[in-house]
């Protein structure tokens, strides 16, 4: 699976992920995440549809409320109302309902629809969240729930209680760096997380920090040599993820970062399996 991040001021997802369905056969792809507060549910769902052909039945949709809206004056005191009328749309859109829809943040007229007929009438949804009541929302209507920046095993757990047993699929994912050299790896990891480590120590409950005290940067960063990133991958799926997605710069250089990953790390996570189905 290939995600494409979608984060404010950065390069659209959509672009590049064309560009790799192209170029692909069977990884799953899709955008971590779009933001119905920033791009409509229309155009959310019309890049979706797009992705799938593109794809040929690849993609997923995902979706968040977002960080960073400050900066361009939205204020949202429901965020949750604007996530639930955009996956309630998404969905009609994709299917071809022409029935309209009538909101309180979104409004679509009866007759409108997508003028050109999308690969699959549903999309896997996965929805990015920190929080009890979007977790709770997820596990009515998602395949998966990401937490995005995190590498702390009791996030998981605790994430996986909200969404009770049977709920959805866990994703985490994380700044990552992997390379031989495991103290450069997880200098750079450090470096690359702070523009994220602000929001997403905030919002995590398990660490409980005082005023003043700085959050342990490796609860949010997966980073070392290629065993070190493996062994922090299984204590993640130990703790209840059920994948994990090694984000950005993937090492020194994302070329050998990447090569390590697959040439090393997967094998690592692989022969762990198969010790744990053994045990």
């Amino acid at each position: 699976m290939i995600s494409v991040f979608h984060d404010l001021f950065f390069q659209p997802a959509v672009a590049p992920l064309l560009a790799i369905a192209r170029v692909t056969e069977r990884v799953r792809v899709g955008p971590a995440a779009l933001n119905p507060q920033t791009l409509h549910p229309v155009e959310i769902a019309g890049q979706i549809a797009a992705l799938d052909l593109a794809s040929n039945g690849r993609a997923y949709c995902g979706l968040v409320t977002g960080s960073w809206l400050d900066q361009l004056g939205i204020e949202e005191s429901r965020p949750l109302t604007r996530l639930r009328e955009a996956v309630a749309i998404v969905r009609l859109l994709l299917a071809g309902d022409r029935s309209g829809f009538a909101g309180e943040r979104f409004t679509i007229a009866p007759g409108a629809g997508l003028a050109y007929e999308p690969r699959r009438s549903r999309v896997p949804l996965l929805i990015g969240t920190w929080r009890p009541r979007a977790a709770a929302f997820a596990a009515t209507v998602a395949d998966e729930v990401k937490i995005g920046g995190c590498a702390n095993p009791e996030m998981v757990r605790l994430m996986r209680s909200w969404l009770g047993a049977d709920g959805p699929r866990i994703v985490v994912g994380a700044v990552t760096v992997v390379d031989l050299d495991g103290e450069a790896a997880r200098a750079r990891a450090y470096s690359e997380v702070q523009m994220y480590l602000d929001v997403v120590a905030s919002l995590d409950p398990t660490l409980d920090l005082p005023p003043g005290v700085s959050p342990p940067v490796d609860k949010f960063v997966i980073a070392g040599t290629p065993e070190e990133v493996a062994a922090k991958a299984v204590e993640l799926l130990e703790a209840g993820a059920d994948r994990i997605e090694f984000g950005t710069p993937q090492g020194l250089t994302t070329e050998q970062g990447v090569a390590l990953l697959c040439d090393r790390v997967v094998p690592e996570l692989r022969g762990a399996r198969l010790r744990s189905d053994v045990q």
